[in-house]
């Protein structure tokens, strides 16, 4: 399921480290995405409030993911980082998790078990001191 987000991310940039020499100085390479989830017009109601339960770590005060790059070199790649990680978080956190199904032991994983705790018992029991000994 691919919802096309891009529409309602706000971009902001700022000067970043990292590579780029002396263009690091002068040229705005770092880009921070915001996305709102309450005010999104593509998530339905159900799906909000799954994101906001799933997200609420990476969700501020206002409801809002924050997500930047800095990776590359150029203003447009990591605009495109933004995206693809945007998309990344917004599909985990609406991904249905399976129902863990409950199993019982094996009888013979019981067994195997039971063997070796006789075997630990036995291994103890011959550190004693002998009785005849003293």
């Amino acid at each position: 399921m691919k919802i096309e987000l891009t529409k309602e991310i706000i971009f902001r940039t700022a000067r970043s480290g990292g590579k780029g020499g002396q263009n690091v100085n002068k040229v705005e390479t770092m880009v921070e995405g915001y996305f709102s989830i309450r005010d999104s017009a593509l998530l339905t109601a159900e799906e909000k409030a799954v994101l906001e339960k799933k997200l609420a770590s990476r969700i501020n005060a206002d409801g809002t993911i924050q997500v930047r790059s800095q990776v590359h070199r150029t203003q447009l790649g990591n605009k495109a980082e933004v995206i693809r990680k945007l998309h990344a978080l917004i599909e985990a956190g609406l991904k249905k998790e399976k129902r863990r199904v409950a199993t019982k032991p094996s009888k013979a994983s019981k067994e195997r078990r039971m063997g070796q705790k006789k075997r630990q018992g036995e291994i103890k029991a011959g550190r004693r001191r002998v009785k005849g000994d003293e």
